[in-house]
């Protein structure tokens, strides 16, 4: 064991725990299976089929989306669970729009009266998720506003007395602590390179948007985003949106990443060093900066049209308190039909992103049924629109079937490993709440250890679906095989670290991400039982599990604490 994964285990096991004191987490790992309650056979059958073709690619609105929905209802029925969507049924319609910023639209800054064309995908990665006929700005102001953070908690505002109404807010990407040194203020103000949720693109857009602004531009740099620009490009300008009683409250007219080079000509051209304004950003005395005889302007006709999907969901309803609840959920959806791969694929079918979380929560629904009647209820979802934002679980979040102030935990599968059993189990977020100790206890149980994202400034934690429950105050964890390489039992974490590395660079989110013989998925099998264990304990007990004092949303949760008593 790492001296930083013995440190991470030491630190979850004095946490208050949900039960008693557990030692054995630090015993080295034994390689012999563990009694799982999940069989692995079943992950595979289900996750192969799917992936399959026959499902084109899983992609929300599509003949993919009728032919999972059917699937996966009739899987719901199979594993016993009663229905717990609309009207009685399984499903809970989301309602989407689709939006398409054309590839030629016209998009440019005017610095000194000199016009410089701002060219889709070359120097812009822009959306538009206002549902309108036409994206129209004229001249509109530019207001470098830094990392844009407003963080009372820790003493921080971005914003001061700044008026975004009706202009173009320029951000960095990421927070202010991500390249501090300790002679700048946000040094250790926001856990170093580990990302809070101010780091996130879509925190950003949605604060851009409550103040007013009109557009919001980030500046993209690889490091900070955590990927490419080509990964910051959306396939064919598409964007997609839940449907809102009034998008122009809660949604830019036009939200775009900047690429580093377009900024930096930008900014110098306003007379402005960009690399002097990124260090200044990391005072906390730094205001806002307006970029003189600067302007921003957009016209071109917007494709936007509605989509109606669904999320699946179902439940076994509690014996003792039915309206306190467990979440356990993955996304069905992946990247549907696209332009054919090296190898002739064209469809991408996210076998592993999310397929397996799906294969995994329907074999917990089933290992549930196998036991008595929990206590509480125990909720099981199957969202859509993951890859387009955490819409499904948003859309659920905001139209709970039970108050998410009585939601007790959720846990979200995204990604489970496929390479074998493992000593240890990769913890996302580290440092949230009291889950992380349960966990702790559960893999102790397993003979495994927990190890510490590898990469926290990449913000996974905040980029699967169990956020949209954790944003409003519902304590949750993520078990997501990306976020560094486990210590295989065949391999170690050499092995472990080659096949994230290999699969993020070749399969993520491409066509190569399908259904393989080769699997050996004893190790997803493992990772499902804790989900089983972790959620078994809470449904059949009084425990409310806290969020850590630090973190962003503890303040949610204390604020319906009344309702949990």
């Amino acid at each position: 064991m790492t001296k930083i994964a013995l440190r991470l285990t030491v630190a979850l096991l004095t946490l208050p725990l949900l039960a008693p004191t557990f030692t054995q987490a630090a015993t080295p790992a034994k390689d012999v299976p563990p009694k799982n309650m999940i069989d692995p056979q079943r992950l595979s059958d289900i996750t192969r089929t799917l992936s399959s073709d026959e499902f084109e690619g899983r992609a929300p609105g599509t003949a993919g989306e009728t032919k999972t929905i059917a699937y996966l209802v009739e899987q719901f029925k199979a594993a016993g669970l009663e229905p717990a969507g609309s009207g009685g049924s399984y499903t809970q319609v989301v309602p989407l729009v689709r939006t398409q910023v054309p590839a030629d639209a016209s998009m440019s800054v005017t610095v000194a009266g000199k016009r410089r064309p701002l060219v889709q995908q070359q120097d812009m990665a822009a959306l538009a998720l206002r549902p309108v006929d036409r994206v129209q700005i004229a001249d509109a102001a530019l207001v470098f506003v830094g990392y844009g953070v407003s963080a009372p908690e820790r003493g921080w505002d971005d914003y001061k007395d700044i008026d975004l109404r009706g202009k173009v807010a320029v951000y960095l990407v990421n927070d202010p602590d991500f390249e501090a040194s300790t002679a700048d203020d946000a040094y250790g103000k926001f856990g170093g390179k580990a990302a809070t949720y101010y780091a996130r693109w879509t925190y950003k857009y949605e604060e851009a948007a409550r103040r007013g602004a009109i557009a919001a531009l980030i500046v993209h740099e690889t490091e900070a985003a955590a990927y490419g620009w080509k990964t910051a490009i959306a396939p064919n300008g598409e964007g997609y949106d839940i449907v809102r009683a009034d998008p122009t409250k809660e949604r830019l007219l036009l939200q775009s990443w900047l690429h580093r080079d377009a900024a930096v000509e930008l900014f110098r051209g306003a007379g402005l060093d960009f690399e002097a304004l990124k260090q200044s950003a990391r005072s906390k005395a730094f205001r806002p900066v307006e970029l003189k005889n600067t302007t921003f302007a957009a016209d071109f006709p917007l494709a936007h049209t509605r989509i109606d999907s669904h999320n699946v969901i179902g439940r076994i309803t509690g014996q003792k308190h039915p309206r306190e609840s467990i979440m356990i959920g993955a996304h069905w959806d992946a990247y549907g039909n696209g332009e054919p791969d090296a190898n002739g694929l064209r469809f991408r079918s996210g076998a592993l992103d999310d397929a397996i979380g799906i294969a995994g929560t329907l074999e917990i629904a089933r290992a549930f049924k196998q036991g008595p009647r929990p206590d509480r209820t125990v909720v099981f979802s199957a969202w859509t629109a993951e890859e387009r934002n955490l819409l499904g679980s948003e859309y659920y979040a905001s139209h709970p079937w039970l108050p998410l102030e009585t939601t007790v935990a959720n846990f979200t599968m995204d990604v489970l490993q496929p390479n074998g059993l493992a000593r240890d189990i990769v913890l996302v977020g580290a440092g949230q709440n009291e889950l992380e100790s349960l966990l702790a206890q559960k893999a102790a149980g397993q003979s495994r250890v927990v190890t510490p994202d590898a990469k926290p400034e990449r913000g996974l934690a905040f980029r699967a679906d169990h956020f949209s429950f954790a944003k409003r105050g519902v304590p949750a964890l993520v078990l997501m095989g990306l976020g560094g390489g486990h210590d295989l039992v065949k391999g170690g974490r050499e092995a472990g670290d080659r096949w994230v590395s290999d699969f993020t660079a070749q399969c993520y989110h491409q066509a190569c991400d399908r259904w393989s013989e080769s699997w050996d998925l004893s190790g997803a099998a493992q990772d499902a039982t804790l989900v089983y264990e972790m959620a078994s304990q809470l449904a059949n007990s009084r425990a409310w599990p806290q969020w850590n004092p630090d973190t962003e949303f503890k303040a949610a949760r204390d604020s319906s604490a009344a309702q949990r008593k």
